[in-house]
């Protein structure tokens, strides 16, 4: 999302029309380039002290003009001349699906906006495992996977297995990693037109994901220990929806953890009103938390996602989900249709490098090195608010008064910096403002690069806004 501001001195005439002349002379002149994204209009209004009436009546004029498109809770796009080939990259189905990131990320930025497991040297260990599943399976590796191995559904058991608990062997489906895992359980349990539950700042691919195969997305309040029951128990009521997505440790991107009574209430909730459960535990594998999944207190209406991509290597895609009972053939068929089918290869070494210890020695060196990470952080921006967790790959940053989250992701933009803002995670069209940032440290090469990116992004807070240069 860009921070441009117009210049309202530069013209005369009504308010809206100085707006939308503006922002066409910007797009004349690249200051605003095809596909990006316009300031929300409340934040514009806010900005240059107009009407929210006023955007709004712009917007709509630039609308016209066929300079952007507009899509309700993604918010409006600059749209590409037309013989301009990264005009079909912003149609209005694609503005909405990227969310706010950069279809393609520009060269020379520091990533903050990712979260894949830090490469601490895993490449050695799966070219082993990769060259000797080469070497010994042959024929499998040319052909379609039409089977299941055992050792594959045990893979899956160990790595989603918690303290003394673990899914059963028959629930098990390894999937394309854990998004595809969602998808497949929400393509079984739900038809187009269903809703579906999601906190009002999550990991929103999901719910992009789940729109464009037709189900409604319907939001849920949450404070600093997750989704609120009494809450949850009225969207139920009101809104009738078959599934919720929930991610009941270290929340993305808040890193809220549910504590035990109240994912007892949750699972409570759900059964009262037939509601199944999505529990994405991705994240809170790597935390170590001691309580119970929901998994285990609702195991007849939970389906429980986990993957490498976080903790062990994000290329290997390899994730699993454990299905309620008699759901794992149908999630597997959903899974295959949905994905185009589980390659052979990438299955096989996932299971391998967890059957091994490969993987869970992989994790160790990654949560050691996030922990290295999550420290300079603390010494970075002490004095500031934020959470975070030793052993999870972001943060959760507080922005101090003035700065909104949209303004301030540009301006560490202009720093070389790429961080997300809140809007990125945003499941629906919310009205909440939380005025924060998600800063990704794992995706940095190394700990000189996470120290020079936090620097920066310190800098910019203490400066303010005022120090921050606006294209115009």
């Amino acid at each position: 999302m860009t921070n441009w501001l117009p210049n309202l001195q530069a013209a005369d005439g009504p308010l809206y029309v100085r707006i939308a002349d503006q922002i066409e002379q910007a797009i004349g002149i690249g200051a605003l380039p095809a596909g990006s994204k316009l300031p929300p209009q409340r934040n514009l209004a806010y900005d240059i002290g107009v009407t929210i009436g006023t955007v709004s009546r712009a917007y709509a004029m630039v609308r016209e003009r066929g300079l952007v498109s507009g899509e309700v809770g993604r918010g409006t796009y600059v749209l590409g001349s037309g013989d301009n080939d990264s005009a079909a990259a912003v149609d209005t189905v694609s503005a909405r699906l990227i969310g706010t990131r950069a279809s393609s990320a520009p060269p020379g930025k520091l990533r903050f906006d990712t979260t894949a497991a830090t490469n601490v040297g895993q490449s050695s260990a799966i070219t082993d495992i990769v060259a000797a599943i080469c070497r010994e399976q042959p024929s499998e590796i040319a052909s379609y996977t039409r089977s299941f191995p055992a050792d594959w559904l045990e893979a899956g058991r160990r790595w989603l297995k918690h303290g003394d608990w673990q899914p059963g062997h028959d629930s098990i489906v390894p999937t394309l990693g854990a998004h595809a895992a969602v998808i497949a359980a929400v393509s079984v349990i739900t038809a187009p037109g269903d809703r579906i539950v999601f906190e009002h700042v999550t990991y929103s691919q999901v719910s992009r994901g789940t729109a464009l195969i037709g189900r409604q997305s319907v939001l849920v309040d949450s404070d600093a220990d997750g989704v609120l029951p009494d809450d949850f128990e009225r969207v139920c009521v009101q809104q009738h929806p078959k599934l919720a997505f929930l991610m009941s440790s270290a929340q993305n991107p808040t890193l809220a953890t549910m504590p035990e009574d109240r994912r007892r209430a949750i699972a409570a909730i759900a059964k009262r009103h037939n509601v199944f459960l999505v529990e994405d535990n991705l994240y809170g594998g790597s935390t170590e938390n001691g309580l119970p999944l929901i998994a285990e207190l609702a195991p007849d209406r939970t389906f429980l996602v986990g993957g490498l991509s976080k903790s062990v290597a994000a290329g290997v895609r390899g994730g699993w989900i454990a299905c309620p009972p008699h759901l794992a053939q149908r999630v597997r068929i959903a899974h295959k249709m949905v994905s185009g089918g589980l390659p052979f290869l990438l299955a096989e070494l996932a299971a391998r490098l967890v059957l091994s210890g490969t993987a869970e020695a992989i994790r160790a060196r990654v949560s050691d090195e996030v922990m290295a990470r999550e420290a300079l952080v603390r010494e970075i921006f002490a004095g500031l608010e934020f959470n975070s967790h030793p052993r999870v790959p972001f943060v959760w940053l507080k922005l101090p008064d003035p700065w909104l989250s949209g303004t301030f992701r540009q301006a560490a933009f202009a720093e070389d910096v790429l961080i997300d803002d809140e809007d990125e995670f945003k499941a629906g069209r919310s009205e909440k403002t939380f005025h924060r940032v998600r800063i990704g440290i794992s995706s940095p090469a190394n700990r000189q690069d996470v120290v020079a990116g936090l620097t920066r992004l310190r800098r910019l807070i203490t400066s303010g806004p005022s120090g921050y240069d606006s294209p115009a």
